[in-house]
């Protein structure tokens, strides 16, 4: 069987290399590293246009990864921005939403990460804590805490047991959009992975799994992937 074909999501910021000096579309190396790690072939995807684009590339792709970033521009989901929120992506925001919607219809494997779980729940109708303050794993740094699944959802049964992961917190969910359920909080509260109940495998994390050393989330991904492929 050839191995799935898993789209990840691009930064696009201005960058510097060699005797180049330009707006790049960017990805820390680390994310199709850990794709690759896991059985899955990478492909970078930077923003594009439309929502046609959007269903047109997820009929091409087995899995699909929402990385992490900027902060959503919170009109996106109905709020005013805090002063404590990051310069938006729109780029981003305007094609990541309609990716979103697109995987969701076509029953594609997705996984959010950090920025990508907040992505999901936005598409989905949630709202955000535009900034977090005394989160048990620091706020606004990179650093470690621990998560604790909720059993009987599929990151629980994924990681039944509470786990140590790399994280960098700066938002997190507020009102949890009614499709989605939680199925990992951090020691606080803090809603640490979420999912869609049913058939298609579609999770949140608000950690950062390519900064770590278990591979298990993206090996699932990669696990149903493999299921769309003939």
């Amino acid at each position: 069987m050839s191995k799935p074909l898993i789209g990840v999501t691009t930064y696009v910021n201005p960058a510097a290399w060699g005797v180049w000096k330009m707006p790049a579309a960017l990805l820390p190396a680390a994310y199709p590293a850990l794709v690759q790690a896991s059985g899955g072939l990478a492909a970078m995807l930077p923003p594009d246009s439309d929502a046609a684009s959007a269903r047109a590339l997820v009929a091409r792709l087995d899995g699909l990864v929402i990385a992490g970033g900027a902060d959503i521009e919170p009109v996106r989901y109905g709020s005013e921005p805090d002063p404590r929120t990051g310069p938006p992506a729109r780029d981003r925001d305007a094609w990541e939403l309609p990716l979103v919607h697109a995987a969701l219809e076509a029953g594609l494997p997705l996984l959010g990460i950090c920025r990508g779980m907040q992505m999901l729940n936005v598409a989905l109708g949630g709202t955000l804590v535009q900034h977090i303050d005394g989160h048990t794993g620091g706020v606004g740094v990179f650093g470690r805490h621990r998560v604790h699944p909720v059993p009987g959802t599929r990151y629980g049964d994924l990681a039944p047991e509470p786990t140590v992961v790399p994280t960098y917190h700066h938002q997190a969910v507020d009102r949890l959009a009614d499709a989605l359920i939680t199925s990992a909080h951090a020691d606080d509260g803090t809603v640490e992975a979420v999912e869609l109940p049913g058939a298609a495998w579609v999770l949140g994390v608000q950690w950062h799994p390519e900064m770590g050393e278990d591979e298990r989330v993206m090996r699932a991904l990669i696990q149903a992937a493999s299921g769309t492929r003939p």
